[in-house]
């Protein structure tokens, strides 16, 4: 692997760590006592906090409406967006001897501030977590409600935000790390900066914070036309409680209601909320301001960092490793390599979350049309490798999917659509509302691409990640579906007997913990823990074949030397290597008879190794 001429310090324990992404809401109910409230999705799509709702039952057809769902009349997609499981912070740490089992050593957790949505990404504030993911929600919203939100002095700990800490701590003396969901760019309609311009418009204290486009006019005059279709209907259903007036407008991101930003200038986010994030930036990092860094978390995931500017980045990183010099940053930026690399010089991120490579992936493993063959993807490989300053490639996270992607699962049933760069277009086309989208459980042969897919992103260098559920056998189209509940064990889960327009499916799917395809995770990623090459060494392509789609690489650090190969074609291949050992041994194999592929070729011809159509070796040889 070549490297780049600069090189700047990353975390060492990000090297080539294995990440586990967790969405607190779907992932475990551990505490039945904090059931979220229609009421607390005021001001959330899509804007029905009245309607009756009732906890989840977790092991539900995902798409049959339940009774209470039925009473409002609207379709499977209204009442998705409403559901609620329960899943909280007790749920992860109930699960933490899972996840060690499985051998992850970082979780990324989507957003668990204060927020109405079930994703989060639409924040009340971020000095508080959830009150529903904690243990007594009502007591939490009085203290929040005591505070004075952007006075550091007022704010106090909630039982949520105990939990919070409970949970690094708990995370920490596993000896794994975590991060958590930095949404730096907009906040939610219920945000107390948004409430407060909405109410005092010019005369507010915050008036300078937020993106304000136009301020209100009074009722009555023409300006009223001002309110968009949406903004005018959402009026209305709100009545004395509405989050518009009108002409009043706040530049939103990608014109979604309910995300306002924050307002920028040259050197990105202006002073208030600057401040604001600076103060709980180091809030969770350093919650005693004792300066030890095992009650705080270990680094954050910036969410859409394109959108906020370079030189907010710059600084807000110096604030960062002042409170933790081995604390990791890592960008969602979905672009091209080039509108990446801006991000990680060493003076903004340590790295990006890698869909470069589940781009790369996806055409090699899954696109029916205009695919790439082996030798292409071995270039696309290296230049994941080589176009970043030398210590970036480790810590990249390698993700094949994501809470903002359909399920792999799902995208290897459906692969005739492909996956790609172009984000939006694929997202439409991978949503369950697309006929032509099979929401179906993968069948066998499926499962082996799955596999295959995996193998390559655990032997590859970088920090790969598994979005939850993803070794548990979990399907599911783009958002929301690829946001279901969590597969576990102990839960009995219905049989998927509906489609999404609501009609039955012509043969209903089981819905249960697939205890093989977990194995196979929990092998491969102990393996390359106890495999130093797999983790931290260098890396060549060895030998293509484009005809049979053939891919052969070596991973090597000192004396340990891990030969990888992947055989994506429908026929079976051999061919002759220089293998680096006198006894080499297959350690992990997809579809192979591990006793049968190797063969000495004869004295000083190297070993002859032979791959079965759609299959693929770690083969160690030192």
């Amino acid at each position: 692997m070549a490297a780049a001429n600069n090189t700047f310090h990353v975390p060492g324990w990000a090297h080539g760590v294995t990440w586990y992404q967790i969405m607190p809401e779907r992932f475990r109910n551990g505490d039945p006592n904090n059931t979220p409230r229609a009421a607390d999705q005021k001001y959330a799509w899509p804007h029905d906090h009245t309607s009756p709702l009732e906890l989840h039952p977790w092991g539900a057809d995902w798409y049959r409406l339940q009774p209470w769902e039925k009473q409002n009349g609207r379709d499977i997609w209204h009442n998705i967006h409403r559901r609620r499981y329960g899943g909280d912070l007790l749920g992860i740490i109930d699960q933490l001897d899972y996840l060690q089992d499985l051998g992850i050593g970082a979780l990324y957790l989507n957003p668990v501030f204060e927020a109405p949505s079930h994703h989060k990404y639409d924040a009340t504030g971020y000095h508080h977590v959830d009150p529903a993911f904690g243990p007594d929600p009502e007591g939490d919203r009085r203290i929040i409600a005591a505070e004075t939100p952007h006075d550091t002095s007022t704010w106090n700990w909630t039982s949520a935000d105990e939990l919070l800490l409970q949970l690094i701590e708990e995370v920490h003396r596993r000896k794994m790390y975590i991060i958590l969901d930095g949404v730096f760019n907009h906040v939610g309609l219920a945000s107390w900066v948004y409430q407060d311009l909405l109410k005092n418009q010019k005369e507010s204290a915050f008036r300078d914070w937020m993106a304000v486009e136009s301020w209100a006019v009074d009722e009555g005059t023409a300006a009223s036309t001002r309110l968009t279709g949406l903004q005018e209907e959402l009026h209305r259903r709100y009545g004395k409680d509405s989050p518009f007036r009108n002409g009043f407008g706040v530049r939103s991101w990608e014109g979604f209601l309910e995300l306002p930003e924050w307002r920028q200038d040259r050197r990105g986010l202006v002073e208030g909320p600057r401040q604001y994030i600076f103060d709980i930036t180091r809030r969770w990092m350093d919650p005693y301001g004792t300066g030890d860094t095992f009650s705080g978390v270990d680094g954050w995931r910036l969410d859409v960092a394109f959108c906020v500017k370079h030189p907010f980045w710059k600084t807000w990183r110096k604030h960062v490793r002042s409170i933790n010099p081995e604390a990791y940053l890592v960008a969602e930026v979905i672009d091209s390599i080039p509108k990446t690399q801006p991000y990680v010089k060493g003076d903004e991120f340590d790295a990006v979350m890698n869909y470069n490579f589940q781009f790369a992936c996806n055409e090699f493993f899954l696109w029916e049309d205009g695919g790439i063959n082996a030798t292409e993807f071995a270039g696309k490989l290296e230049e994941l490798l080589t176009e970043f300053p030398a210590p970036v490639p480790h810590v990249m996270q390698n993700l094949l999917g994501s809470h903002d992607t359909d399920r792999l699962a799902s995208r290897v049933v459906n692969r005739r659509f492909g996956g790609g760069m172009k984000w939006w277009e694929y997202y439409q086309r991978s949503r369950a509302d697309n006929v032509d989208f099979q929401t179906r459980k993968p069948d066998s042969d499926e499962r082996v691409i799955q596999r295959l897919m995996v193998m390559l992103q655990f032997t590859f260098p970088g920090a790969p990640m598994v979005y939850y559920g993803d070794e548990a056998g979990m399907w599911g189209a783009n958002d929301p579906c690829c946001r279901k509940p969590m597969i576990w064990p102990d839960i009995e889960y219905e049989d998927e007997a509906v489609l999404p327009d609501g009609n039955p499916r012509p043969k209903p799917d089981t819905v249960k913990f697939d205890e093989e395809l977990h194995r196979f995770y929990r092998t491969l990623i102990r393996l390359r823990k106890d495999r130093p090459a797999l983790r931290h060494g260098n890396y060549a392509t060895l030998h293509t074949d484009d005809a049979k789609g053939l891919l052969v690489f070596r991973r090597e650090l000192e004396d340990d030397r891990v030969l990888v190969a992947i055989n994506n074609g429908l026929r079976a291949v051999s061919w002759t290597i220089d293998v680096q050992s006198s006894h080499p041994q297959v350690l992990f194999g997809v579809q192979v008879d591990e006793g049968s592929i190797l063969r000495r070729a004869g004295e000083g011809k190297g070993t002859e190794i032979t791959l079965p159509p759609m299959s693929g070796a770690i083969i160690g040889e030192g």
